[in-house]
């Protein structure tokens, strides 16, 4: 167990890097873009609800393939492994390709559809057809990242965010407020540069993913095409991308709501999502790392192990998001008066955070439960939960609380708190029932194809 501690660690620092660089980068176009303005800011916080909902379906795939590599790394089977990862960047692109087309010439459709304030529409709907053409982009860039992360490489998908990270900060400063020589483009320039990073992206985690994980795909591995392993990845990936399917659904309704409560309220919205997420950036990223092992740990029939390593993690996951929450309550109006003058925005922004505290109860147990549950191969159980209780909880309870009683924003966050917290009652219980021990995609008496590196304990 000492060892997989210090497995885990390895993995979870460059993760959670990775993650608060990723976190950065949204921050960094809300910051920037709040010197433009809070119509900005909420032009492009609806829009990536949208985009948002579009990498969601991407990561169709790509989760799939994560959870089955971990598996089939901890099991030794290398040429299944190589056939998982063929697969999923095929179908990736097919499906990216054909949603980025969909998103240019239809985004003023979707955007009078979704009913956008009309003083907001020409800013959503430049960003939403320049980032949403490019987004097959992330398709790709999200298998490569999982499929290096599954076989332990984690560094080099942190490398990669780094220097977007930088290039995305270099190209908001240029674009949005026109320097060196180049025009003041506000919201057009931070989606050119955004959609221009993430090309960065895909290219350096193409190379990466050649030269230090699989040099080549060889045809013999897809002839016959491997069916099972197709059947594998839809098995594990539609149950996967279902519930956060489910998640960004019911909270682009939510954001149907908030809109109808006015800009403020919008603008309110994206400052409090954008800086609450650095309160479970230790959560996701120590998830991430455990359940990589977790998979590896399941792939070897080590269940036992398994277990009592995410019980370990998820016990420093709750204490330190917990801390981290309660500092961000502590300081939300010194946080929120830097970015914005708006004392609406600032007051009802100070109740949000207040009510975060108690909300990240529920948020870090689904965290761990949904990612832990997966890696082990039970994808099905936290889709039945999380449509039921999305669905009759979040945006019922929001449209109740926020709307027909009108308290507003502060309402609709009381309906997150609620969601978040029954689902994790339901969720950690079935961790502990252990019912995913039965749940692998490695056989029993399965063959090694070579020694499983990573499963020592």
């Amino acid at each position: 167990m000492m060892n997989l501690k210090k497995q885990l660690r390895r993995l979870v620092i460059p993760i959670f890097v990775e993650l608060a660089l990723v976190m950065m980068l949204g921050a960094t176009d809300t910051i920037m873009l709040s010197r433009h303005s809070d119509n900005a800011v909420a032009a492009v916080g609806f829009d990536n609800q949208i985009i948002s909902l579009v990498f969601l379906v991407y990561q169709f795939m790509s989760m799939g393939a994560g959870i089955l590599c971990s598996q089939y790394f901890g099991a030794g089977l290398r040429k299944r492994l190589v056939q998982v990862v063929g697969i999923a960047l095929m179908l990736n692109f097919v499906m990216g390709a054909a949603v980025s087309s969909l998103l240019y010439f239809y985004a003023p459709s979707i955007l009078t559809a979704m009913d956008l304030n009309e003083d907001l529409m020409a800013d959503a709907l430049i960003y939403l057809q320049i980032t949403g053409s490019l987004s097959f982009v992330q398709a790709l860039a999200f298998t490569f990242s999982a499929s290096l992360r599954s076989v332990d490489k984690v560094m080099y998908p942190m490398i990669v965010t780094a220097l977007v990270n930088v290039l995305n900060i270099f190209g908001n400063y240029v674009l949005i407020f026109g320097r060196f020589g180049c025009p003041a483009l506000g919201v057009e320039g931070a989606a050119i540069s955004t959609a221009i990073c993430r090309t960065v992206g895909l290219l350096a985690l193409t190379y990466f993913h050649f030269n230090k994980h699989i040099p080549r795909f060889p045809l013999e591995y897809f002839r016959p095409f491997p069916w099972r392993e197709l059947k594998n990845l839809v098995h594990i990936g539609i149950p996967a991308m279902s519930e956060e399917l489910s998640y960004c659904m019911s909270q682009i309704v939510i954001t149907l709501f908030i809109n109808q409560l006015g800009t403020e309220a919008l603008a309110t919205r994206t400052y409090c999502w954008n800086i609450l997420m650095f309160a479970i950036l230790f959560c996701c990223s120590v998830t991430q790392g455990g359940d990589i092992l977790v998979g590896h740990l399941v792939g070897a029939g080590k269940h036992r192990v398994a277990y009592a390593l995410g019980n370990y993690f998820y016990k420093w996951s709750m204490r330190i998001t917990l801390s981290l929450a309660v500092v961000l309550a502590s300081c939300s109006t010194l946080i929120l008066g830097a970015l914005t003058d708006n004392q609406e925005i600032v007051r009802a922004g100070m109740w949000i955070f207040i009510i975060d505290c108690f909300l990240e109860f529920g948020r870090v147990t689904n965290i761990f439960a949904c990612g832990t549950l997966r890696a082990a191969g039970d994808a099905v159980f936290p889709v039945i939960v999380g449509v039921i209780v999305q669905w009759s909880v979040a945006v019922g309870m929001a449209y109740v609380l926020g709307i027909h009683l009108g308290f507003g924003i502060i309402g609709i966050w009381l309906a997150f708190c609620m969601d978040e917290n029954l689902r994790g009652v339901i969720l950690i219980r079935r961790w502990h029932r252990r019912k995913w021990q039965t749940k692998s995609f490695v056989g029993r008496g399965e063959t090694l194809e070579e020694p499983a590196p990573v499963v020592a304990v």
